[in-house]
């Protein structure tokens, strides 16, 4: 089990995360996709952190974030787990910063 298996502590299924977007489940494909989202399988199925979705939206700077983490060779469970890590330098987890 990695770590962000165990630092999440709220999942998603791509239905459950289409219900809360209001959305279809093939625009919550779409938006893992364009990394506006992110979801690992757990079970043999796709689940999203629930703290991605915010106020009935994707994480706004969330793309960006994985894009750059991407580029510097994480996979997106390696993203994951860095965004659940906690960091001396932010004081916090870079999730807790992004929500603030």
């Amino acid at each position: 089990m990695s770590k962000s298996t165990e630092s999440v502590t709220n999942w998603l299924t791509v239905q459950e995360a289409a219900d809360l977007l209001n959305i279809p489940k093939g625009k919550v494909n779409r938006l893992l996709e364009e990394y506006s989202l992110v979801a690992v399988k757990k079970d043999g199925q796709l689940m999203i952190p629930a703290e991605l979705i915010v106020a009935g939206e994707p994480l706004a700077p969330l793309r960006g974030t994985i894009i750059l983490l991407m580029d510097s060779g994480y996979s997106i469970e390696e993203s994951i787990d860095w965004l659940y890590t906690h960091s001396d330098v932010l004081g916090q987890t870079p999730l807790q910063s992004l929500l603030e």
